[in-house]
């Protein structure tokens, strides 16, 4: 099928208006911020979760399957799922080279693809939890059991070593595993079979991934029957849960709002964009359109995080956004991402590479530390002073790994692949979505860029391959842009951006140059005044960055974060900054000058003290310092709200 070096492939359509590049066309440049967080993923991130997959017992669950542990069933019931997405991601660093880790890798790769084969049953059912003590329940609790959902990222990871390592005998044996549990599964619930659904979403994108890897029908048409059955009542009562959590309320088609457990409903909508681009369903792709302009139009974090109730991690009421108990899951964050990336091939529509970049800098980001070994799995926009951080559910810090620890392989796995988001291909030529640093290829011209973005504007694209055609180079203008300059070989250009792109064509020549200057000066941003959480405060941003107040940039003699309030008439200052943190904006903050009642008269407001300035750093560089105090949303200076 579709030569690709990415998880997602659609096949040229009417419903398919970019494709991904092919393999090895893309390359991120180490010195760049995108390819420093790929390289820290494959030097720090993916060996910390095989050696937590070992520590944490998540292998010696199967190995039990096989006899060669004696030990109790370790972890959530759907453990086998960090497994294959750690597979992923490790199939996806071996496609880059995977530089010093290479070996290590493949042995990883060999091994557990061993221990996979082993462990399958001879109709291919796979699941550890259910091959053991539970073999009564097996397939029979689905809203419970996250069968398929485990399924769905060992076809994945099945997938990834297919299109990155193609000749790997671990990688053939992998494809041969989970094409054997995909069979399985359209055997027992394909057309004809049962009618039961997954109580979480996941399978159905993997199922047209795998279809567009063999051009297996069957595969697609399972993954479009679960996309059609649910919201018919299919997934089981759960009367402390309810249909909503599950997204079974509503057939996707007809459903007027995101709702329920936030990752369920991000998977379920990246799926059905896949199904609708395969069978040309014009009516689902719309539906899921839809559906994102209710996500993003009322139930979205500034961060681009989205859950809001920690409680069943679910989506809140419409402009429901605490920034102070902000589920926002790392999980859902990579999800959204995976669904834009989804809607832009699909459409060509520029919005969903703008989520892009704001999910990717912001909510996706921040869940890493410096060190690549510790994580967020929840990602507030607040942290209080004498904030009780002992639970995990809302730690003060990263962590090195969760009880639940989905969010730790689903990061490396993205970060792994992550060259295969930035630019796309079509008929007339490359396009550029998110500006880093890197080399990308698309018929016949090869184009290099250079930039420190999004810590400086300027990006620089030479051509350094070209082919005697003309050739479109598109370039994107982010939605937060509104001062734009652009020039061809030193000379100033006149080009107006069409779609969200400067569109350039030319019978280009090696060695052209093109000189991009996204103009980011800092600004204060409001939320909707239906977000009553956040009324009477405003962020900073600049360019795709939202900044952060922390604690330990707070000059003792302000005293706590909470009591500095922002004075908007002073000018904010763009500097540049030594340490972990290269560009900050020096606001001018002024603090309370006494601690106000918990309630007072209304009209009696405190004032505020002589002024100061406070460096805002990027949001997704907190907490890396030390323990403290942070805010995203700064109360306005009494007389200004």
């Amino acid at each position: 099928m579709t030569n690709t070096s990415g998880p997602v492939a659609p096949t040229p359509g009417p419903l398919s208006a970019l494709q991904p590049l092919p393999a090895g066309a893309a390359r991120l440049g180490a010195g760049g911020l995108l390819g420093g967080w790929q390289e820290r993923n494959a030097t720090a991130t993916l060996p910390h979760c095989i050696e937590n997959l070992d520590s944490n017992g998540n292998l010696a669950n199967l190995h039990r399957v096989i006899g060669e542990h004696d030990g109790e069933f370790t972890g959530f019931w759907f453990a086998d799922s960090d497994v294959y997405k750690t597979l992923e991601a490790a199939a996806w660093e071996l496609g880059r080279g995977a530089g010093p880790t290479a070996e290590a890798l493949r042995d990883f790769l060999a091994e557990t693809a061993a221990l996979l084969e082993k462990a399958q049953d001879p109709d291919g059912y796979l699941d550890s939890y259910y091959q053991v003590e539970h073999r009564d329940k097996q397939w029979a609790e689905l809203h419970f059991s996250h069968e398929m959902y485990c399924a769905g990222h060992l076809i994945q990871a099945a997938v990834a070593a297919a299109r990155s390592i193609p000749g790997d005998p671990g990688a053939k044996q992998v494809v041969t595993v989970a094409r054997r549990l995909a069979d399985l599964l359209v055997e027992r619930y394909g057309p004809g079979g049962l009618e039961a659904l997954d109580g979480h979403p996941e399978v159905e994108t993997a199922l047209v991934e795998l279809y567009r890897l063999t051009g297996h029908q069957p595969y697609l048409e399972l993954a479009r029957r679960f996309v059609d059955l649910r919201g018919h009542g299919l997934v089981g009562e759960d009367r402390k849960l309810g249909p909503r959590y599950y997204l079974d309320h509503a057939p996707v088609r007809s459903a007027d709002e995101v709702t329920g457990h936030a990752v369920r409903q991000l998977y379920l909508l990246a799926g059905a964009v896949d199904v609708a681009v395969e069978t040309g369903d014009a009516e689902l792709l719309g539906a899921t359109e839809r559906l994102w302009d209710s996500a993003l139009g009322t139930k979205t974090y500034l961060t681009g995080g989205q859950g809001s109730r920690h409680r069943d991690e679910a989506f809140g009421d419409p402009y429901e956004l605490p920034p102070d108990r902000a589920y926002a899951e790392t999980c859902a964050a990579i999800g959204s991402f995976q669904w834009a990336w989804r809607l832009l091939l699909a459409t060509g529509k520029p919005r969903y590479a703008d989520e892009m970049e704001r999910v990717l800098y912001n909510g996706i980001a921040a869940a890493t530390g410096l060190d690549g070994r510790s994580f967020f799995y929840s990602n507030p926009l607040q942290l209080r002073t004498g904030h009780d951080g002992s639970h995990e559910d809302a730690p003060s810090q990263r962590l090195a790994w969760y009880s639940c620890a989905c969010c730790p392989p689903n990061l490396a796995r993205l970060m792994a692949s992550l060259h295969s988001y930035v630019a796309t291909a079509d008929d007339t030529g490359l396009q550029l979505h998110l500006y880093a640093a890197g080399s990308y290829t698309a018929a016949g011209h090869t184009v290099e860029v250079r930039t420190t973005y999004p810590w400086d504007e300027q990006v620089t694209v030479t051509v350094t391959e070209a082919a005697d055609q003309p050739w479109t180079l598109a370039l994107r203008v982010p939605a937060w842009c509104d001062d734009v300059r652009l020039t061809v070989n030193d000379s100033p250009v006149r080009a107006g951006a069409q779609e969200g792109y400067l569109r350039l064509t030319r019978t280009w020549r090696a060695g052209d140059r093109v000189e991009l200057t996204l103009a980011m000066p800092p600004r204060l941003v409001a939320a909707h005044p239906r977000v009553d959480a956040v009324r009477g405060t405003v962020a900073a941003v600049r360019g795709p960055l939202v900044y952060c107040l922390e604690q330990a940039d707070v000059p003792a003699r302000h005293g706590v974060l909470e009591d500095l309030v922002l004075d908007p008439a002073r000018p904010i200052q763009v500097r540049t900054a030594d340490g972990i943190v290269p560009v900050v904006l020096d606001l001018g903050m002024r603090s309370l000058t006494e601690s106000p009642a918990l309630y007072a008269t209304y009209g009696a407001s405190p004032e505020a003290g002589p002024g100061s300035t406070v460096p805002a750093i990027p949001y997704f560089l907190w907490a890396n310092r030390s323990a403290g105090p942070m805010r995203v949303w700064i109360p306005l200076a009494p007389q200004d709200v």
